[in-house]
């Protein structure tokens, strides 16, 4: 065949028809062969895709049996737990059942002890119902037998005495009349007497009040003021040349200079107690100016003198203001200022005065009246001893006319002038302004007592009060007129502290003469301190 070439065009009929059969042959012999290849490998495809499902069928029932075991313990512990609860509910439940059946049983005991009681009660009333009947009969009988043997009496008395049942009456009422007349005149004096002591009591206690409230302490005012200097030359300063500096300061206020040997001090003396004070304030701005000469202390003392006396008149509207008054004229105030450097038996005047105002105004509205006009009236009583010293006259009076000048209510200047009975008393105001103006001057260190005697008071007072056991510390204050006990709370506890008191009070009425009252008050306290650090 080599070198041989085809050519359809020779011979072509009979290579067509050998060719077709050889196609058919390779088509068949192809289609063989695929059958028999697929149908090795689809064999083995279908082998291993059903060892694949049964593994995977394995599986699932392995995951399925684990999945419904753990959903199955789930459920019993879920169960178990609700049967827990259920139990419990039910055993307490159970309990309370119980309980209300031992309530229900205890009173049901009770009702049967008291259904028992009340039918004990019935049958004892019942009891007590027939004995009170059979009693009640007996009494009727009795009043009966009363009656007839009354009725026996009467009729033996009357032919006895010879007079009738009426007759008898009235004699017998003639007689209770006139007992009862005698009885009641004895019983109208024991009111009347026993009236005149609770009055005489009740002002006691209105005056006793009135001082309480008020009480302030006092001392003598003295005639001599100190003047502290920083060292002895000033002394020097102050005398000055042959005395010139003094002998001007003396001539200038009217005050003595005492110059000694006192340490650091120079001492201003007078009666006058404007004056002092003037010498006083005076000799302090020269000793701190330094500058002390003739001229000098002229000019300190003038200007001095002037804010005193514009002082004065503040402290008087300052007094009008601290009394709560009004309306009252420049002049008066300018008087009532005056009243600070003015004394009566060694007393400070305005001090004076403004207590006995306070006084006043207490016992005035204890008693109804107006206790404006009596404070008004209280605190002018002594105005007549600030007018100048060259018109001559009783304070009392001079005050009438100076608060009759200056247009005061009637009442007040009646007050003022009659304090001292210069003039009739014309209103109830007037006599409690005497008794105030006593009380103020009667005082514990007030007047006429020297101020060793009133110090030494109240230390006998406090010593007294000391003297029991238990007792830390004691004060005397509002002028002797109060004395506080401060005890020692471990030693002394609030039952023995109120007998304390009471014994502290025996004690001062038995051992000590003063006037008025004095109150003890015992003060136990306990304190507990700590520190935050």
């Amino acid at each position: 065949m080599s070198g041989y070439i085809f050519n359809p065009y020779i011979g072509g009929k009979m290579d067509v028809l050998l060719l077709i059969p050889m196609v058919i042959v390779l088509v068949a012999l192809f289609f063989y062969l695929g059958w028999l290849f697929n149908s090795k490998v689809g064999k083995k495809s279908i082998a291993s895709a059903e060892e694949r499902a049964k593994q995977i069928v394995s599986e699932a029932q392995k995951e399925a049996s684990n999945i419904k075991r753990e959903k199955l313990l789930e459920v019993k512990d879920e169960w178990y737990k609700k049967k827990i609860e259920f139990d419990s509910e039910v055993n307490q439940k159970r309990q309370k059942i119980s309980n209300l059946e031992k309530q229900l049983n205890v009173r049901e005991e009770n009702i049967e002890k008291k259904f028992d009681l009340v039918i004990k009660k019935e049958k004892e009333n019942k009891q007590s119902e027939k004995e009170l009947h059979d009693l009640k009969r007996n009494v009727d009988i009795r009043l009966a037998e009363v009656d007839k043997l009354e009725a026996e009496q009467n009729t033996k008395l009357e032919k006895i005495s010879g007079l009738s049942a009426e007759e008898a009456k009235n004699m017998l009422m003639e007689n209770m009349v006139n007992t009862a007349k005698s009885e009641v005149s004895h019983v109208i004096k024991e009111i009347h007497d026993q009236a005149k002591l609770d009055a005489k009591k009740e002002a006691q206690k209105v005056i006793v009040q009135a001082i309480q409230r008020t009480a302030a302490d006092h001392s003598i005012e003295t005639t001599v003021s100190v003047v502290q200097i920083t060292n002895d030359e000033m002394k020097g300063r102050i005398i000055g040349k042959e005395g010139r500096n003094i002998r001007a300061f003396e001539a200038a206020t009217g005050v003595d200079v005492i110059v000694d040997d006192t340490p650091e001090a120079v001492i201003l003396s007078s009666f006058d107690q404007f004056r002092r004070e003037v010498a006083r304030v005076s000799l302090e701005r020269l000793i701190t100016d330094g500058r002390i000469h003739p001229a000098r202390i002229e000019e300190v003392v003038e200007k001095v003198r002037q804010e005193l006396e514009e002082e004065m008149i503040h402290e008087g509207e300052n007094t009008i203001l601290q009394l709560g008054l009004h309306n009252m004229h420049q002049e008066l105030i300018k008087h009532i200022g005056r009243m600070k450097y003015r004394s009566s038996y060694g007393q400070n005047l305005l001090q004076h005065s403004v207590e006995v105002a306070y006084l006043t105004g207490i016992m005035a509205s204890e008693l109804g009246l107006d206790p404006v006009l009596a404070k008004r009236a209280g605190l002018l009583h002594d105005i007549g001893k600030t007018v100048d010293k060259s018109v001559e006259g009783p304070h009392a009076l001079l005050g009438y006319e100076l608060t009759k000048k200056y247009k005061e209510h009637p009442i007040v200047v009646n007050a003022v002038g009659s304090h001292h009975e210069d003039i009739e008393m014309e209103h109830p105001i007037a006599p409690l302004v005497q008794a105030a103006d006593a009380i103020s001057g009667a005082r514990p260190g007030a007047r006429r007592e020297p101020l060793e005697g009133y110090v030494k008071r109240l230390e006998n007072l406090e010593a007294l009060a000391k003297s029991f056991e238990g007792v830390a510390k004691t004060y005397a204050i509002q002028a002797g007129r109060e004395v506080r006990v401060v005890v020692e709370h471990d030693k002394i506890d609030d039952l023995v502290a109120d007998k304390l008191s009471h014994d502290i009070a025996a004690k001062i009425e038995n051992e000590m003469e003063y006037p008025g009252q004095i109150k003890v008050t015992v003060i136990r306290e306990v304190r507990k301190i700590s520190f935050a650090r």
